[in-house]
């Protein structure tokens, strides 16, 4: 709980003068473990803003879910019981479709493709933030998506039942689509999901695949380049208000080096994790032509799904991002 430290009317008597010190402390909640390159960018970015402020704001960041689980993290900023939270863009679909814009299969293959949408999309973002009193810091990609299951993934029908750990909401349509049986399940939780059976697969990212140890539980990483998604992080209105203006400047200055900095993370820790994935015995190839066409299938059938229930601004959003793409 963020807590205000105000120590007034200390009387230095010895020269008759009175000194008022303000220091705001900040707590930030994330999903995310920390070996999480995510974790770790947010850990810089306090370790930033208590630099650059000297002390006048110090953030706390508590990861994996150890403060409050990921469905209450935004609640939590919202009410004003934590400052600023991290979440994964895509669980808030259910408040508009933009937030499940960068889990379309096709829409931005590439970390460059990604940075244009997030560009894009983030005015619209930023407004419907805005209305419940948030303020976006920063938003960083993840790798993109690949397939982790217990066998060569080489024929469709393989997805037949099969239960697939899907984080967000679109995820699940996409593995519906597919035929298999969509799971929800925290990161933290994918050990345990395996362990006892809940999952068979998950689509993720090589750094989540590396930092959860996924050889204990699968032998094959299908790099099939679905999505890259993002996460984003907020703190409350009310909480930046509070600050004085060289305070808040220098938390948005550390904001944005902290999403510059989190996008090269990414990419670094992709390469990095996919190494990893295979020195440790996961085989890691790309999808042949037969599960790249179911694949290429269930993904139009959910851009035709969120065609129609997006509003005018989404598809606005999303069209002008493909008009910078291609130009």
């Amino acid at each position: 709980m963020r807590k205000t430290i105000t120590t007034s009317l200390l009387l230095a008597t010895a020269c008759g003068l009175t000194v008022t010190a303000h220091a705001a402390e900040w707590t930030m909640a994330t999903p995310y473990g920390d070996a999480s390159f995510h974790t770790q960018n947010n850990k810089q970015f306090a370790e930033d803003v208590a630099e650059a402020t000297d002390g006048e704001l110090t953030i706390t960041v508590h990861s994996g879910g150890s403060l409050v689980s990921h469905g209450e993290i935004k609640p939590s900023v919202r009410r004003g019981t934590i400052d600023a939270g991290e979440v994964f863009l895509s669980v808030l679909s259910n408040d508009d479709p933009i937030f499940e814009v960068d889990t379309l299969p096709g829409v931005a293959g590439s970390y460059e493709d990604a940075y244009a949408l997030w560009e894009a999309t983030k005015p619209m973002i930023t407004e419907l933030f805005a209305y419940e009193g948030l303020i976006p810091l920063y938003a960083v990609t993840w790798p993109a998506q690949g397939i982790y299951t217990s066998e060569p993934l080489t024929e469709p029908e393989q997805f037949e039942g099969l239960r697939v750990r899907a984080p967000n909401i679109n995820t699940q349509r996409f593995v519906d689509n597919l035929g298999g049986s969509p799971t929800e399940t925290e990161e933290s939780d994918i050990p345990t999901a395996f362990s006892t059976g809940r999952v068979d697969a998950m689509i993720t990212s090589s750094s989540t695949g590396n930092s959860m140890a996924a050889w204990d539980y699968v032998t094959d990483y299908t790099d099939a380049n679905l999505w890259l998604p993002k996460n984003i992080v907020f703190i409350s209105q009310r909480s930046f208000d509070a600050l004085d203006e060289a305070t808040q400047e220098a938390l948005m200055e550390a904001a944005a080096e902290a999403e510059k900095r989190g996008w090269e993370m990414s990419r670094e820790d992709n390469q990095a994790s996919l190494e990893a994935l295979q020195e440790n015995g996961i085989s890691v190839s790309e999808p042949n032509d037969a599960v790249s066409e179911a694949l290429q299938a269930a993904g139009d059938k959910l851009f035709e799904d969120w065609q129609s229930r997006a509003d005018d601004e989404a598809k606005q959003a999303l069209e002008s991002y493909r008009e910078q793409r291609d130009s």
